[in-house]
């Protein structure tokens, strides 16, 4: 640099030359750094929409339209209806049948490997009349499970149990006394159901008393209406024989009850 600044020429020689050497020296740098480039962006609509589009930034072009989607969520199954089936009725056509009958849907069921979920009992019911009177009878709804079988417990009975056919809803057992629990377990090859809260229950008839308490209210209202109507008809008769004897006493004159005047 101090031999430019002594020599005049050189000096101004570099100094015309400087901007072809800095724009020289700015496109090296340039071309050593790497170019940047944007992102590429894909835009996906949901199922369902008319079309999807891949969005470039550097051309603000869109590509070729991908494969039309097929929602695959939608099923014919979302259009069929549940099996009609009431768990608490007995005897009632198999949903496997009703299945390939209408083509409805089964609820979800465990299998047969599986140990059955415990029936419902709903009532124990006394039987007062007929040849069955004295006995109770067992009534439940049957679990989401396959069963083979059901089995009737009652406590005291030394794991005696009664047993019924898989389509069974309800049966009968002894008499039975105030407070005795009595269970209901499904059963399949897998074994049988755990009692519950659900599937038990403690035997608790309406008392005798109530049913006297009742029969005394109807006796009474019975007596109480036979009483009013006797005062009712003793009334009437009792008016018609005043009238008549009225009537009778007018139409003589020459009577009197003092005597023949």
């Amino acid at each position: 640099m101090t031999s430019l600044r002594r020599n005049p020429t050189a000096l101004l020689l570099f100094l015309s030359a400087w901007p072809l050497l800095h724009s020289h020296l700015v496109t090296d740098a340039a071309s050593t750094v790497p170019p940047i480039t944007r992102p590429r962006f894909t835009f996906i609509t949901g199922l369902g929409a008319d079309y999807d589009e891949f969005y470039d930034e550097e051309d603000d072009s869109t590509s070729k339209r991908p494969p039309e989607i097929v929602a695959t969520t939608r099923t014919r199954s979302l259009q069929r209806e549940i099996c009609k089936l009431n768990p608490c009725l007995e005897n009632q056509v198999p949903c496997a049948k009703l299945l390939a009958e209408t083509g409805c849907l089964c609820p979800g069921i465990s299998g047969a490997d599986q140990t059955p979920h415990p029936p419902r009992l709903h009532a124990l019911v006394p039987i007062l009349k007929g040849d069955n009177r004295g006995k109770v009878e067992v009534k439940w709804c049957a679990p989401t499970s396959v069963v083979t079988q059901y089995r009737v417990v009652v406590e005291g009975k030394d794991g005696k149990a009664t047993e019924f056919g898989e389509a069974s809803r309800q049966g009968l057992v002894e008499s039975l006394e105030v407070g005795t629990k009595v269970c209901v377990e499904a059963v399949n090859k897998a074994g049988h159901s755990t009692p519950t809260e659900f599937s038990c229950m403690r035997y608790d008839p309406p008392s005798s008393s109530d049913y006297e308490v009742l029969a005394g209210i109807i006796g009474g209202g019975i007596l109480l209406l036979l009483l009013i109507s006797a005062v009712i008809f003793w009334r009437c008769h009792k008016k018609r024989n005043a009238k008549r004897d009225s009537a009778d006493g007018l139409g003589n004159p020459s009577y009197s009850t003092e005597g023949t005047l």
